[in-house]
C-alpha cells in the first residue's frame, strides 16, 4: 500500500490504523470507530475510518487533506 507518497509493506489482515501506528504516523483513539479521530482519505474516498478498514491491495491513503 501507499501512505502519503511512500511505499509501506503490510500484514494481511492489519488495520489502516495499525498500518500508520507502525509507522509512527498514526494514532489510535477508540479503535471502534466510534470517534472518528482516525480518519484519512483511502483511494480519493475521504473520510474513511482507518481503524475499521483492514488493508488491500493497491491501496492509497493521504493521512491529511
Amino acid at each position: 500500500m501507499t501512505v502519503d507518497g511512500q511505499t509501506v509493506a503490510v500484514q494481511p489482515g492489519q488495520t489502516i490504523a495499525a498500518v500508520l501506528h507502525s509507522r509512527g504516523s498514526g494514532r489510535i483513539f477508540c479503535g471502534i470507530g466510534v470517534c472518528f479521530d482516525c480518519v484519512v482519505t483511502l483511494n480519493d474516498v475521504p473520510d474513511v475510518r482507518a481503524c475499521q478498514r483492514t488493508v488491500a491491495d493497491g491501496d492509497t491513503v493521504r493521512t491529511s487533506s
